[in-house]
Parts: C-alpha cells; structure tokens; sequence
C-alpha cells in the first residue's frame, strides 16, 4: 500500500544558467507567479527588463500565496530562470537584460 504524500504539491524547476539541475518548489506558488509572468510578459522584443517585469508581476499575484507581494522577488527570479530554461520565455542580449514569451 502506498503511503499517502503530505504537504504542498512540488514541481521541479530548472535553471537556464546551470543546465540539468533541478531544484523542487512549491507548486502552487510557481503556478502563480508564472502565470503572472506570461500576463505581463510581451510577446516579442524588446520585452521588459527583469526589474519591470518583477513589478509588473506584483499586481497578478494571489494575496494568499504572496501576502503584500512577500517574497514575490524571489520567486520571479526562480520562474524567470525556469521558464527560460524550459523555452517559454527568452532573454534578449542586451543590458539590461530584457525578457520577453519565446
């Protein structure tokens, strides 16, 4: 019989600049903020800079997940490198870096 999982859902993030390695993170957490990313995100270049995009995210976040936007500096972070890595979002190769959806 299998032992029933505790605790919050998991997913595995992945990180554009360390290829192959793979961290765990809270799933409900990652669902939101990348959903808030592909929200404010352009579709093409020149996209947003990673300091525009953390703010613009701040409007799109659940207030249970991320009270007063905490922790939401973080996560952008942590989603931006996933979604980078995963091919969903590209960075442009200027400075400052800018993003926008692949």
């Amino acid at each position: 019989m299998a032992m029933a999982r505790t605790g919050p859902a998991r997913v595995e993030l992945e990180n554009v600049n360390h290829p192959g390695q793979v961290s765990s993170a809270d799933a409900a957490m990652y669902h939101a903020m990348k959903q808030a990313i592909l929200r404010v995100l352009p579709a093409k270049s020149p996209g947003l800079t990673v300091a525009q995009m953390q703010d613009g995210v701040r409007g799109h976040l659940p207030e249970d997940l991320y009270p007063g936007g905490a922790k939401a500096g973080w996560w952008a972070k942590a989603v931006q490198l996933d979604l980078e890595a995963k091919g969903i979002i590209a960075r442009e190769r200027v400075s400052p870096l800018r993003l926008h959806k692949a």
